[in-house]
């Protein structure tokens, strides 16, 4: 008999009822665990030598220069502390950490950068061969205090007056410079006047490191990156911002303007874009005005100057000073507008608003910021003669006498 037929003669197998499975039981849930998260932990126990820096709220800035000289600066004062580093290798290794949240590298090659930490504090690295000292590593913390503009008038930085001003400026799409010098408070302002923005605009911000934490539903942030290792990959601000113009912006927020964008972004300003907001290093509005020309000259684009000057005076409506004091304070002393040049060529700005102190005081607290008497140049333009329904306090210095 053929295997075949040995094969077909077998009995088949009884069917068997299939087993009855027991339900699956549900998989232990796992802890979601953001990315972000894992790098704040990380960096965090790199960092504990002045971890207790970083919690405490009454610190606002962490210089490390190398690591076994720590100070800190606290309400405006600076203070040497006992806290060190072991080691310029843990030191060192705690960059690292940081450095890789923000995928950033440092080598002799580029030996400064700019960083953040995950809650959005700003870091700042120079090392050999440009800093002579070793390691620096410097830490402004990030606010997680909300300030509004009534904080600010409550402490005196605004007055009530000054505060329904700029509403009323950035209601209305003025254009406005926020002048400063270093840690005079130019982001945080600028971070409390961005609330009066409405909430149905779509906003760009265009920053080197993340700071500004604005509140409205519909904001895409952009940072810039350097180059990588092979010097590819670079993105600046000028070429983040004028990406941001093909993006349909209703504003664009520009965190620092040190360069060549600024004159993109004062052609901008005059060509539709209304309702700008940046901020720079200078220690007047004059000198803003021209500060903001020179960097508007570094951008390679051969244009006279009375053309460019032109243009600035026509782009900034509003130029708002601040300054650091010695106590620590930091205050608003001026608020002017940009008039047209005049005859010969020159910039001019007029005070609204000037910080003086009281005949007879001396003491720093008792200025007041106050109104010069100056009628606002924008006063009979139709969408600030709108906004004033809701502003009346405005109305002495909108008024033709």
């Amino acid at each position: 008999m053929c295997a075949m037929a040995i094969a077909q003669s077998k009995p088949a197998p009884a069917k068997t009822a299939p087993a009855k499975t027991a339900p699956a039981k549900a998989a232990p849930a796992r802890a979601v665990i953001r990315l972000e998260e894992i790098f704040e932990r990380t960096i965090l126990h790199f960092l504990e030598p002045v971890g207790e820096f970083l919690r405490d709220p009454t610190v606002t800035e962490i210089m490390v220069n190398g690591p076994d000289e720590i100070y800190i600066e606290r309400r405006g004062q600076l203070t040497l502390t006992e806290a060190r580093f072991p080691s310029e290798a843990a030191l060192m290794a705690a960059i690292r950490n940081i450095l890789q949240f923000v995928g950033k590298r440092i080598s002799t090659e580029v030996p400064m950068l700019d960083a953040r930490l995950p809650d959005g504090s700003r870091v700042h690295v120079a090392m050999p061969p440009c800093s002579r000292r070793g390691i620096l590593l410097t830490i402004r913390k990030f606010s997680r205090q909300a300030f509004d503009m009534d904080f600010l008038v409550s402490t005196g930085c605004l007055s009530e007056l000054a505060r329904d001003f700029l509403q009323l400026c950035i209601v209305t799409e003025k254009n406005l410079l926020i002048s400063g010098g270093t840690s005079s408070g130019k982001t945080s302002l600028l971070n409390v006047l961005s609330a009066y923005i409405q909430a149905d605009r779509r906003i760009v911000v265009i920053e080197e490191s993340s700071e500004l934490q604005l509140r409205q539903p519909h904001v895409l942030s952009l940072e810039s990156r350097g180059v990588d290792r092979y010097g590819r990959g670079e993105m600046t601000i000028r070429d983040l911002f004028k990406h941001s113009l093909r993006m349909r912006p209703d504003r664009v927020i520009v965190g620092e303007c040190r360069g060549g964008e600024a004159l993109d972004m004062i052609q901008a300003m005059t060509s539709g874009h209304a309702g700008s907001m940046t901020t720079l290093h200078a220690d007047s509005p004059a000198d803003a005005l021209h500060r903001l020309e020179t960097m508007a000259l570094m951008s390679n684009v051969v244009i006279p100057l009375s053309a460019l000057r032109a243009q600035v005076a026509s782009a900034i409506h509003v130029i708002i000073q601040v300054m650091r004091f010695s106590d620590g304070s930091r205050r608003v002393v001026q608020i002017s507008q940009v008039l047209p040049l005049d005859t010969h060529g020159r910039y001019q700005t007029e005070d609204l608003f000037v910080l003086r102190m009281p005949e007879g005081e001396r003491e720093l607290a008792k200025a007041r910021l106050e109104y010069t008497g100056t009628k606002v140049e924008f006063r009979h333009e139709v969408s600030v003669q709108s906004a004033l329904r809701n502003l009346p306090t405005l109305e002495p210095m909108m008024a033709d006498k």
